[in-house]
């Protein structure tokens, strides 16, 4: 996966209007060369594809691990569309800064997460009620989000509605620097719990009786998996299917029995890079939004899991 991640991030910087063979490319990454359009245009583009994609890939490992559910993500269970909410009120609202959309997007995807935990823990947690309380959120969560570009500008309403599909077009250095900080720490922190969240997905005794305290971990993963959906969120817009997608493939290819993280982020990486990519090929010179791509990709991968989960049952 690292090897495929790097080929497609040489790809990405090659790729565009014009072609630059690997060789300018590395001459540019060394300094022996200059072009503003591999450094600042393209290179901006490759790394958020990359970072973003693995954060993505974590926040749903998160939340498969809390659900122990394969459809436990955030944009399944309603924490894209509560970021999304948080974003929305920013632009309708207020100025729309890149400040105001953090703070939006985090502020929605927690309130969000709030609500549903709440409503799912009664007698008790649970991972399958967690799962279906989510995703009737999530469809709330849509109705009002369509309620509010319905109500905006239509300039406003434009920009949003365009904003909604996931794009990383037009990401540029000064977009990233706080939200590679913000991702970086988020996943340091959560490495830190990685084995009493595997220590915690093998049951609730078990994982008692060897000193984790879930409710405490449940909260970091919690907060660790909104907080890696709401910065991606704010920068490039609510990116589906790249949470629920990710985790699964990444278990398989490790072969591992719960879901663990580094496959997940390895596996995000290359999804969100490689969906990218196919967005700036199939109608070049136009850019389709990565979201779009990344829709159709996991419609794909959606309709398997489920005939598979079927067939199991």
């Amino acid at each position: 996966m690292i090897a495929l991640m790097l080929c497609l991030a040489l790809l990405g910087l090659c790729y565009g209007a014009s072609w630059a063979s690997p060789g300018k490319v590395f001459a540019v990454l060394t300094g022996a060369e200059r072009s503003v359009v591999i450094s600042d245009w393209r290179l901006p583009r490759v790394l958020a594809g990359l970072v973003f994609g693995a954060a993505l890939g974590v926040a749903g490992a998160l939340f498969q691990n809390l659900t122990r559910n394969p459809m436990g993500s955030p944009d399944v269970i309603g924490l894209d569309a509560g970021a999304y909410t948080g974003a929305l009120i920013a632009i309708t609202v207020l100025s729309g800064t890149s400040a105001q959309l953090a703070t939006g997007s985090v502020l929605g995807g927690l309130l969000v997460a709030a609500a549903i935990y709440l409503l799912a823990f009664e007698r008790g947690f649970s991972g399958l009620r967690l799962v279906v309380i989510g995703i009737a959120v999530n469809a709330m969560v849509t109705a009002i989000n369509s309620w509010i570009v319905l109500r905006a500008e239509l300039e406003v309403a434009i920009a949003a509605v365009g904003w909604s599909a996931g794009s990383l077009n037009g990401v540029g250095w000064g977009d990233l620097g706080i939200p590679f900080a913000i991702i970086a720490l988020l996943l340091v922190l959560m490495t830190t719990r990685a084995h009493a969240m595997h220590q915690a997905s093998l049951g609730d005794a078990v994982a008692a009786t060897t000193g984790v305290a879930l409710n405490r971990l449940r909260l970091l993963m919690v907060l660790v998996g909104v907080g890696c959906t709401a910065t991606v969120t704010a920068v490039a817009g609510p990116i589906a299917f790249i949470a629920l997608a990710a985790p699964q493939i990444g278990r398989r290819l490790a072969g591992a029995a719960g879901v663990p993280l580094l496959p997940a982020a390895l596996t995000g990486a290359v999804l969100l890079q490689g969906a990218d990519l196919l967005a700036q090929m199939l109608l070049a010179p136009v850019a389709l939004p990565v979201g779009v791509v990344s829709t159709a990709i996991g419609g794909c991968y959606l309709i398997w899991l489920l005939t598979k989960e079927v067939r199991r049952a």
